[in-house]
């Protein structure tokens, strides 16, 4: 079973990566610390940030549209 980054949207590997459970039971699945930090301490929406998969589909439907 592929995990997937709940923030980047990357693949994550087997073994690697970091599990966030809040106390209301959602998971969180994070390939990095960095992913982690954007996403829980630094509030950061995905679309907005560069290297994320959402941001890379947006820039690519704004292009597609001009």
């Amino acid at each position: 079973m592929e995990r997937v980054c709940s923030y980047s949207g990357d693949v994550i590997e087997p073994g690697t990566g970091l599990m966030y459970v809040k106390r209301n039971g959602e998971v969180y699945h994070y390939k990095t610390r960095k992913c982690f930090r954007e996403h829980q301490k630094l509030k950061r929406v995905p679309r907005y940030v560069r290297w994320t998969k959402q941001a890379r589909e947006l820039k690519q439907e704004r292009k597609a549209q001009l």
